[in-house]
């Protein structure tokens, strides 16, 4: 994937967090159960900068999806560290690896999976502990990492099934 592709990847990522947290956080979804867990009232959201708010959850999803989750969901990343990231200067035995094995496991199927097991076995323990220090309801936890697990499934699906031959969802 060269970097055209994948900062592509990464927008489209980072700007399907909104959608999945516009429907997510809907009063007739979870958002009136987050926000009487959490403590909030409409007049205290109304409050907040939403310019600053929505800028800089875009950046740091935008952040996520470019640095970290295309590690976790594409598997040729690992061959990549090996030859210190540099493929023009990695030599036969990268260009080979990569020749047979660099779209293996590249669709939207598989870094869904790899999206959503990030969300339960790292998002999730960190939301929950997070929310018992905080001595937050455990309802809370469960609704924020909920969305995290959705959203790391759709962005990994995206980050790994786009490639420069188009989009693969199988």
């Amino acid at each position: 994937m060269d970097f055209g592709h994948m900062a592509l990847s990464a927008l489209a990522a980072a700007l399907s967090t909104f959608l999945v947290g516009f429907i997510w956080y809907n009063p007739k979804v979870f958002g009136t159960a987050w926000m009487k867990a959490e403590g909030l009232t409409e007049e205290q959201l109304k409050k907040g900068n939403m310019a600053k708010i929505f800028g800089l959850s875009f950046l740091f999803s935008f952040i996520a999806s470019f640095m970290v989750i295309p590690a976790v969901v594409i598997h040729q990343f690992g061959a990549l560290g090996m030859v210190g990231g540099d493929p023009a200067k990695a030599g036969a035995s990268y260009t080979a690896f990569m020749a047979e094995y660099g779209t293996a496991f590249r669709t939207f199927k598989h870094g869904a999976l790899h999206g959503t097991m990030l969300g339960l076995f790292f998002v999730f323990p960190v939301i929950a502990i997070n929310g018992l220090y905080a001595h937050k309801p455990f309802k809370l936890s469960l609704i924020t990492a909920g969305y995290w697990v959705v959203a790391l499934a759709i962005m990994g699906g995206i980050i790994c099934g786009w490639s420069e031959s188009g989009f693969h969802f199988s």
